[in-house]
């Protein structure tokens, strides 16, 4: 089975592009707590404590996650709800380094920044902890990758190396060529993983080149010799392509690599997708078995060409906005998404279930950002299908039936277009007898414990999974369906209590 059960909630080159390129926040300065409009919580509501952290990249430590992204931010929560700011701020006070600005003082001076981007950290077999930071200049990928070591999880590290350096321009690159941005590698957003085999990799890559693979070693963390960047995976000719992360399911036994499309600014379009492969190595395909290493931007259009990466990867989520109607609770127009991206992803062995975590921004509130935690599920199809709204902790499991999902849906269709425009929610019934009606028509069929089919017409037919959760703009638990489309196509549907 893809998915162990239904849960109910329950309380408890222009300098500003290549600037979005590096993979970081929009601004060199640590990012900012988003006052979102919220009632306070009633007794049955869960509780959340947000935290803003760019680019996060979860790990777990015994029963805590932690989560390192840009600006040398970090946090941490036991039940992914509610969170608590480790550090923050590239400056020789955060706690994660001794004095970072001497100890990566070499980074800082190559890439001619004094800030880090993206960060990654995973614990190897010698008990210790590896951080694997980055740092970009911002008007162009000259950047540096390296790794720090830490006992403990909240440092303090210790600079053991830089391991790749990009932008050399003019110059002999890792690979021995001189180095082209259009198909080298700006070398930020790292990501570091364990096949099933044992091996450790790194993923890494943003916008220039696109996304590659290096093999590390398990025992230093290092990389392997005479790899130069290592393999391709996807992306080249700048298109938007960043923020690669690859996760294993024992359920489908794919590696799912995670990235984010567009820009990540409140206009940037930012939007996450996913790609899949029987090995660490790829090819990474999406449903139509297109190769990721072929999506990349048309070379003869304007830097930055969108459109020819749009149709490609399975789109998980982008912009979007659930209405609030009449008569339900809160404040403000709903709730919603701007920009989301730049994700990781956990797999929770002990309850079989799985997690995304990436920032977002808000509609109306700029680029303001928080942290965000949503549920995903495999579906019949071998797809990772994301949960409507953000995850409530202590989940009690709540079996759900046919004559349950009847009823009345706010209906979101994430399409494939990366664009700055928000998706407003629209008004759909799944009748008692398979029927939908209202914005969008067609039948729909359950398979319990969790599969669910919809028909909407030719090349609309979706898989996916319901599943019982909070939503804020309605104050309420509600039921909920997720799910995809071999076109690459999501839709979430969220009914009305």
């Amino acid at each position: 089975m893809q998915h162990k059960k239904i849960t109910f909630a329950v309380s408890t080159l222009t300098a500003a592009l290549l600037l979005a390129a590096c993979g970081g926040a929009s601004d060199n300065q640590p990012p900012m707590a988003v006052p979102l409009p919220q009632q306070p919580p009633t007794a049955e509501a869960p509780i959340f404590t947000d935290v803003s952290v760019h680019d996060p990249a979860v790990i777990k430590v015994a029963d805590t996650y932690y989560v390192f992204g840009s600006h040398l931010a970090a946090a941490k929560s036991t039940d992914l709800q509610n969170w608590q700011k480790v550090a923050d701020g590239v400056n020789a006070a955060n706690p994660l380094f001794a004095n970072v600005l001497a100890e990566l003082a070499e980074t800082f001076a190559w890439a001619e920044t004094d800030t880090l981007w993206a960060a990654d950290v995973i614990q190897l077999a010698d008990g210790k902890f590896y951080m694997y930071y980055n740092a970009c200049k911002g008007d162009s990928p000259r950047s540096a990758l390296g790794v720090a070591v830490a006992d403990n999880i909240e440092g303090p590290y210790v600079n053991k190396q830089i391991l790749l350096k990009s932008g050399m321009w003019g110059e002999p690159s890792e690979d021995g060529q001189i180095y082209d941005a259009r198909i080298h590698p700006n070398v930020v957003d790292p990501q570091a993983f364990f096949d099933q085999e044992g091996k450790l990799w790194l993923v890494y890559g943003s916008y220039s080149g696109g996304i590659f693979l290096l093999e590390l070693d398990p025992q230093s963390g290092l990389t392997k010799p005479d790899q130069g960047y290592g393999k391709h995976l996807m992306g080249g000719n700048h298109s938007r392509i960043e923020g690669a992360y690859v996760l294993y399911s024992p359920h489908s036994h794919y590696y799912y690599l995670f990235v984010s499309f567009g820009g990540l600014d409140a206009d940037g379009a930012y939007n996450i997708r996913v790609a899949r492969a029987s090995q660490p190595e790829g090819p990474y395909l999406d449903a139509m078995g297109n190769d990721m290493t072929q999506v990349k931007s048309d070379p003869a259009l304007p830097l930055f060409d969108d459109r020819s990466i749009e149709p490609f990867a399975q789109k998980l989520l982008g912009n979007h906005l659930f209405m609030r109607e009449t008569g339900e609770g809160g404040t403000g127009s709903g709730e919603g998404y701007v920009s989301p991206g730049h994700n990781s992803a956990f797999y929770d062995a002990d309850n079989e279930q799985y997690f995304m975590f990436f920032h977002t921004r808000f509609p109306g509130l700029g680029e303001q950002h928080q942290l965000r935690v949503h549920e995903f599920f495999i579906n019949k199809d071998g797809w990772p299908v994301v949960a409507p709204h953000r995850y409530a902790a202590s989940a009690v499991p709540q079996a759900i039936n046919a004559e349950q999902l009847a009823g009345n849906y706010k209906f979101i269709n994430h399409g494939k277009a990366i664009s700055a425009t928000i998706v407003n929610s629209q008004q759909i019934t799944l009748t008692a007898d398979g029927r939908i009606t209202g914005a969008v028509t067609g039948n729909w069929l359950f398979q319990p414990p969790a599969d669910i089919s919809l028909d909407l017409g030719p090349e609309q037919q979706y898989s996916g999974v319901v599943s019982t959760q909070w939503s804020e703009a309605a104050r309420a638990f509600t039921i909920t369906l997720t799910a995809q489309s071999a076109q690459g196509v999501s839709v979430w549907a969220s009914k009305q209590p």
